[in-house]
């Protein structure tokens, strides 16, 4: 890369906006670098070799992801937001139920880079905190054949295998090698491998991952691990670690391994980040009498294999019964798809409700509010380029849930 780069303390970096393509001289990337791209991130970046349809130029193009792509030991490329860090991180907070105003200032990175660098600083700091106060341990219980008794001691093998000198005993042992901690240690060694943190923070990480290290076992896991877990009064404050972990590991994967170091790009999915946070703000401001199903499974064959999964159902929580449907699309077309439309209207067919809602981050130049037999199906912003609260609040006053369940032409 020879151009369009900027100095950081991550080295020197390629910028690229969501959906704004990027023309680079042939000689600006390595055929070995673009053959990376192409080969592991095709689903986030778009890459087009020089050829004399572009006039010999590389063309690279964000495909609605925000975040880094470690390039190599000194180069990355840097997937920046269309709409202001302030409101990306706001969408995170809601999305990811964590209270970034409580968080060292976080709403003051300049840069997504440095925002991760913040985090994962503060969450290697709680950690560190919680080690010096003591992991948080519980009982395992295992099975093994001791020369002693040990625990409680298995009368029905003894019995039937009165000869044998070792007695298989059941143990319970007291140990921080659980789950608990081990999502801790995973997600230390993701921020350790995503080169996205300087000479500043790295010690911390450091520490605490060699802390995890000689307790807990090292697994792979996944940020779906990290959601609805049980906490008590030993482990409260472990809701908030693996709050901060979801958030990490849901943007890392492994995606790359080069000999034998493996790179854990950040890269998040603005479709589904925009999914997360319209459901997590209405979750918490619909109004009284209303309840929101997220993620709606719905089985429409007998044998049960065919289903849809709807992003968004409110309901009346007095009757039951859903009052519309809603799917988000994080797209800025000039008015709907057929294909939007009759997707959208058949989760409200299935549903047994009269009001379809396709959800856009911006007001559509043709707009759509038609009745198709006897359900609404119309097209609504929740804008994410202003004040969210205010959008919050403007896109349920024209949502109109109290005409809707009166049965009024909306």
């Amino acid at each position: 890369m020879v151009e369009n780069r900027v100095e950081g303390s991550w080295g020197m970096i390629l910028e690229l906006t969501e959906y704004q393509p990027k023309m680079l001289p042939a000689a600006g990337l390595s055929e070995e670098t673009g053959k990376f791209l192409f080969e592991n991130f095709k689903d986030q970046i778009d890459v087009e070799p020089p050829s004399f349809l572009n006039a010999h130029h590389w063309k690279i193009t964000s495909q609605g992801y925000v975040g880094f792509i470690p390039l190599g030991k000194d180069t990355g490329l840097a997937l920046r937001s269309k709409i202001g860090l302030l409101n990306l991180f706001g969408m995170l907070e809601y999305a990811y139920q964590l209270d970034f105003r409580m968080m060292d200032g976080v709403f003051d990175c300049a840069t997504l880079e440095e925002f991760y660098e913040r985090l994962a600083h503060l969450l290697a700091k709680r950690v560190l905190n919680r080690q010096k106060k003591g992991l948080y341990r519980s009982y395992i219980s295992h099975s093994d054949e001791m020369s002693f008794v040990r625990g409680r001691m298995d009368m029905r093998d003894a019995i039937t295998r009165p000869w044998k000198v070792n007695r298989k005993c059941e143990v319970e042992d007291h140990t921080a090698d659980i789950e608990e901690n081990r999502i801790l240690l995973w997600t230390m060694r993701c921020i350790a491998k995503s080169g996205l943190c300087s000479d500043r923070v790295m010690p911390a990480i450091r520490k605490c991952y060699r802390g995890l290290h000689g307790i807990a076992s090292l697994d792979q896991y996944s940020f779906k691990d990290c959601i609805g877990r049980l906490y008590n009064r030993l482990n409260c404050d472990y809701e908030v670690l693996h709050g901060l972990c979801r958030f990490f590991l849901e943007q890392s994967s492994p995606l790359h391994a080069a000999g034998k170091n493996t790179m854990f790009p950040f890269l998040i999915d603005m479709a589904h980040l925009y999914e997360l946070f319209v459901a997590e703000w209405l979750r918490k401001n619909l109004p009284e009498g209303y309840a929101l199903q997220i993620q709606a499974n719905v089985n429409f064959s007998e044998s049960k294999q065919l289903k849809f999964i709807i992003d968004l159902v409110i309901c009346d929580i007095e009757t039951g019964e859903a009052i519309c449907v809603l799917d988000t699309k994080y797209k800025c077309p000039s008015s709907p798809s057929n294909a939007d439309i009759s997707q959208v209207v058949t989760y409200a067919e299935v549903k047994g409700c009269k009001n379809a809602i396709l959800v856009y981050p911006q007001d559509l130049e043709s707009g759509l509010n038609e009745r198709l037999g006897d359900i609404r199906v119309r097209s609504l912003a929740f804008k994410i380029d202003g004040d969210l609260e205010s959008a919050g609040r403007s896109f349920l006053e024209r949502l109109g849930l109290e005409k809707m369940v009166l049965g009024a032409f909306v």
